[in-house]
């Protein structure tokens, strides 16, 4: 199963809610940094979904270059 930047920002998001409620400075530090983790790697998600469509957009329209140049 690969990871999906909504699964990453809910893991985030009940880290950051079980950090609130946190009773132990150590829990709520290990919540923290777990929410951390999982924001840093939606934002990775994000930069290789952006990276991706970018390069498909690129191969696209040298396709579509290729194609018009063609001598006939």
């Amino acid at each position: 199963m690969s990871l999906t930047k909504a699964f990453c920002d809910a893991r985030a998001q009940e880290a950051a809610s079980a950090a609130q409620q946190a009773m132990l400075s150590n829990v709520r530090e290990r919540e923290l940094r777990s929410e951390a983790a999982w924001r840093a790697m939606s934002d990775r998600i994000s930069k290789m979904e952006a990276s991706r469509a970018l390069r498909e957009a690129e191969r696209a329209q040298t396709e579509t270059t290729e194609h018009t140049e063609q001598p006939t």
